[in-house]
This record gives structure tokens, C-alpha cells and sequence, in this order.
């Protein structure tokens, strides 16, 4: 018979091992015995089966402490917010406020505005002549984070919007965006300011972004609302548009 499996140098069981799925490495191979599980919960494997993959850069190198958690969350890298551009008219958004003539969904670049920066986006939601506003709550354990990971890793967690005007419209944007905990208290919050685009403007796409980190245990839940409205209170839909809305939590 071979060799058995314990005499072969380290270095190429690591190699052995990090052609096993990551999730066969953590819930079966980490419990065949002590060499294996510290093989398992060491740096080792994972900073390999990244490089494998290609989830490493120098960043990321520089700032990972627990590489099996840097693994996963890469891999788990997606946005939560669902239906972000509108491609399923008002689906998946709650706490819906329909101002004046409500929310609508327009194609880009849409009357006297601009095409947004990435192709992948062909829709926007605009908003009326009174405040427009919609949110939507995220489970994270039912996206798969689980609580310790939220607890100890405390991965960041990573908002964006994007918002425009119309080039003959003014009109006002506002984000806030709350860490929630299992009973929904708010554990963080990000809130922007109430942005004021004037009448005459260049109607470019900007983008809104935020970045909790060291934000304590138990959060459990993010809830993302945005909105605003015109400044002329014209009937119709002259107010912001927002789309490509997106919460992401990353190493």
C-alpha cells in the first residue's frame, strides 16, 4: 500500500485539500481528525484556494485576518437589493409612499436626461410632485450570513444609489439607510443629506455611497429607503430618478 494520508508533507495535503469545495472542507473534512482541522481552520488553505480562484489582490492580502471568512464572503459577493433598477416595476420594495402622482418606472435615458454609466442598466424609478419614498428590509441570515460571522467578523457592509434630474427639473434625493437588530431596534444609521439638484442642471448620473464597519453585534437586518420629489411641483413625474441601488457585505 501508499503512503497514508497523515505522512504526506503538509504542504501537499494543503494542496490536496484545497481542491475540495469550501464547504465540504468546513462540515466533513475539518472533523476527520486534529491534523486535518487545523489544517482547515488554518490561513494556509484558504489564502491558496483564493489565489486558486483569483480572490486575491494586494488589498486584500494586506487586510485579511481570518482567510476562511475572506473566502466565503467573496464568494458570497452579490447585491441584496432585489429588483434595484425597476426591471420589475415596484416588486420586492415596501413601505411604498406615492406622492403627487406616485413612483414610475421609465426607460434611460428618459426626457431631457443622460444614459446611465453601465449598459447592464436600461431603467430608472422617478419620483412626482410630492415626496415619493420606498425601502426594503434585508434578512441577512436568510442570505446566508450567519450570526457569528455578523457578531465577530463583523463584515463591512456596503450601500450605494445612484440619482439624477431632469436637465429642466429641480428636485430633492434623500438615502437612510439603519443596521437593524433580531427585535428591529437600530443598532447604525447612515442618513444623507436632503440633496437639492437644481432646475438647471447637466442631468448626470451620480452615485451615493456608504460604508458600515465596527458596527457592534447583533445587527440582523439593513433597511434601505430612498426617495424625493420635484422642486416645481409640476403634475407628472419631473422629480429624481434613482436606480442600480445595491447593499453588498464584503471582507
Amino acid at each position: 500500500p501508499g503512503p497514508r494520508m497523515e505522512s504526506l508533507p503538509e504542504a501537499v495535503l494543503i494542496r490536496i485539500l484545497a481542491s475540495i469545495p469550501a464547504v465540504d472542507l468546513v462540515l466533513a473534512c475539518r472533523l476527520v481528525c486534529c491534523q486535518w482541522k487545523n489544517l482547515v481552520d488554518g490561513a494556509a488553505l484558504w489564502i491558496l484556494k483564493c489565489q486558486q480562484e483569483g480572490l486575491t489582490g494586494a488589498e486584500s492580502q494586506e487586510n485579511a485576518e481570518n482567510w476562511q471568512n475572506f473566502y466565503f464572503l467573496s464568494k458570497k459577493r452579490k447585491n441584496l437589493i432585489r429588483n434595484p433598477c425597476g426591471e420589475e416595476d415596484l416588486q420586492h420594495w415596501g413601505d411604498v409612499e406615492n406622492g403627487g402622482d406616485g413612483w414610475k418606472i421609465e426607460e434611460l435615458p428618459g426626457d431631457f436626461g443622460k444614459e446611465f454609466p453601465s449598459e447592464e442598466v436600461h431603467k430608472y424609478f422617478v419620483t412626482s410632485y410630492e415626496w415619493c419614498r420606498k425601502a426594503q428590509v434585508i434578512d441577512l441570515r436568510a442570505e446566508g450570513y450567519w450570526e457569528e460571522l455578523m457578531d465577530t467578523t463583523q463584515p463591512k457592509l456596503v450601500v450605494k444609489d445612484w440619482y439624477a434630474g431632469r436637465s429642466d427639473a429641480g428636485c430633492l434625493y434623500e438615502l437612510c439607510v439603519k443596521l437593524l437588530s433580531e427585535n428591529e431596534d437600530v443598532l447604525a444609521e447612515y442618513r444623507s443629506e436632503t440633496i437639492a439638484i437644481p432646475q438647471e442642471n447637466d442631468a448626470n448620473w451620480t452615485e451615493i455611497s456608504h460604508t458600515f464597519s465596527n458596527y457592534g453585534p447583533g445587527v440582523r437586518f439593513v433597511r434601505f429607503e430612498h426617495g424625493g420629489q420635484d422642486t416645481l411641483f409640476w403634475k407628472g413625474w419631473y422629480g429624481v430618478r434613482v436606480t442600480n441601488s445595491s447593499v453588498t457585505v464584503e471582507p
